[in-house]
Order: C-alpha cells, then structure tokens, then sequence
C-alpha cells in the first residue's frame, strides 16, 4: 500500500511548529515521493528549531534537515581525534535562499550560535560522500562539511541542482555568523554585536582561561563534560609530575625520565586545550545563555541600512 502523507490545508499546511515549510520537499525522498521514515526523520530534527522562527526572511521555507559536523581546522581537526564527533555536531537547514548552519550540543539541541551560507555567494556546492564542500565566491575559499548522513545524500545533491548558486554577491561569499538575537551580520574579531550589543565570548580569554586553569577553556565555551576529563588528566598530571621532580631532587635518576615525558604530555594536552577553546569562540558563543530573539517587527527597526545582508534581509 502506497504511503499517504497527512496533508494539512491553510496556515496548517504551510508551517510545522511554526516554522515555513515546503512539506512536499521535506517529507519525500530524492524522487519527490513521501515517504513516512523521511517525515518521521525530519520532524525529530524540526523540533529543535522552534528558535529559528525570527529569523527566517518573507518568503523563505525550510526545505531539508540535515545533522552534520561544523568545519574544524586541520591540525586542531587532527588534536581531536574521535572527540571532533562529540564537539562539533551541528545542524544544516537548506531554505530556498540558503543553509543555515547551527553548531548544537551532542544532542542536537541549540546552544546560542547561528550563521549562514547564502547561495548567491557561492561558486559552487557539491556532495563528495559525506562531506559537503562549499566553494564561496570571494577568494575562491573552500570549507568543508563533515558527517552528513547517508540517509540525506541523494536528496541534498538533488535539491542543489535547484538552487541559483552563482557566487554573485561578494559580500555574501562566507559563511556568516549572525547574531543570535536580533540577526545582525557580526563581524570577525568583534566580540560584540554592532546592532543589538549582545557580547560574546573573546578568543583572547579564552586562551588565558585554558593557559591558567585545568579544563578551563573548555568551561569558558561551556563544553562541561570535556572540561571536567581534561581538569581531572591536567590535575592528575600535575600531581605526579611534582612527585617525580621530588624524586629527581632526591636523587632518584630514572625520576628525571619521567618528569621530562609527563612534562611533554602536560603540555600537548594543554595546547589541544587552548586551540580547541580558540577555535570554539569562532562560534560566537553568546555570554548570556538565557538571550531570546527578537520579533521581527522589531528587527526591522533596529536594523541599520548597511546591514541588509542580515539573516532577516538576506537574498
């Protein structure tokens, strides 16, 4: 028997939670056909969406979830290990007018950092596996996209064939982080959003924080669990180096092995730490954790003139 997908009709029909949908995209397959474990799929991931509401522009409808990894920097990528799974799980929303990028928590859930990649400021898009290759248009820069899921591949190489990437718009030709507030284009090595004035969390203490206190940084870019095992090794390390330098200064001579081999380790794993946390306030992790966006209404009159490549403006 042919499966039937429920078909809601007006404002119904249109949204999901609230959110603009084009469901005929959403809940099928690559071939267009519904398919109830596609919905299903999709509506589970939805459900961690229901911030996005603000800042979707007039006209723009979610057409694919899809889980992933945000891009991570080849030798912090290489520091990680398995552990880059667990850091840097983020979801990817394709619109009609671009993909909106949410580094999450483990558990998929928001945690206060948003951006975006408009299509008319990429060269090119494509699907190598499961990895998502975005090409901007400016510089000719290329970041890639981990992870994505098997189960979403065909559809995602489909759906760009749709899409008018041209890399025509300059000032578009990155991935955008946006503020997480009011929607704002933030700025690189700004630690605060021109329009709203919500502060984020700097590089510069980042790296104090992980130099001075066991786990620190991770804390400070609130990834708890991983500081917590990072405290607990530094501490650990620290303690028996300082018995070991205690036996070499009582003339214990294999003691001196020892200490010089923990102090390496000491420190490999310390600067995993501060290249890790320096990398994380790339994010714009937002120093208020309970900050709600604002209506759109608003939005408008905040937002200033040369700011029209916003979330809430963009083409």
């Amino acid at each position: 028997m042919a499966q039937t997908a429920y078909e809601p009709t007006g404002i119904l029909g249109q949204q999901i939670f609230g959110l603009p949908v084009e469901r005929e995209t959403l809940f099928s397959n690559h071939k267009q056909i519904y398919k109830k474990r596609v919905e299903k799929r999709q509506r589970k991931l939805i459900v961690k969406l229901a911030f996005l509401k603000p800042f979707l522009k007039k006209g723009e409808k979610i057409l694919l979830i899809s889980t992933g990894y945000s891009p991570l920097a080849s030798v912090a990528q290489y520091l990680t290990g398995f552990v880059f799974i667990y850091l840097k799980r983020s979801l990817f929303v394709f619109t009609n007018y671009r993909i909106i990028h949410v580094p999450t928590t483990p558990s998929y859930n928001y945690k206060g950092s948003i951006a975006q990649i408009a299509y008319a400021g990429c060269q090119s898009i494509l699907l190598k596996g499961g990895t998502l290759v975005v090409e901007y248009g400016k510089f000719g820069k290329v970041e890639t996209f981990k992870g994505i899921p098997v189960s979403e591949r065909k559809k995602i190489k489909e759906l760009l064939k749709q899409f008018k990437i041209t890399g025509t718009k300059s000032d578009l030709a990155e991935r955008m982080p946006l503020c997480p507030r009011c929607g704002n284009r933030l700025l690189r090595g700004k630690y605060r959003c021109e329009n709203c004035q919500l502060k984020f969390k700097s590089r510069l203490l980042a790296r104090i924080i992980a130099i001075i206190f066991p786990g620190g940084g991770y804390f400070y870019t609130r990834h708890y669990l991983v500081g917590l095992l990072n405290a607990v090794l530094e501490i650990f390390l620290l303690v028996y180096l300082a018995v070991t330098i205690k036996d070499t200064v009582n003339g214990v001579e294999e003691s001196l092995y020892y200490a010089v081999a923990l102090s390496a380790i000491y420190l490999i794993i310390k600067i995993i730490s501060v290249i890790h946390s320096t990398h994380f306030t790339s994010e714009f992790i937002p120093k208020d954790k309970t900050l709600k966006p604002i209506s759109p209404s608003t939005l408008k009159k905040k937002a200033p003139k040369e700011q029209s490549d916003s979330t809430v403006s963009v083409a």
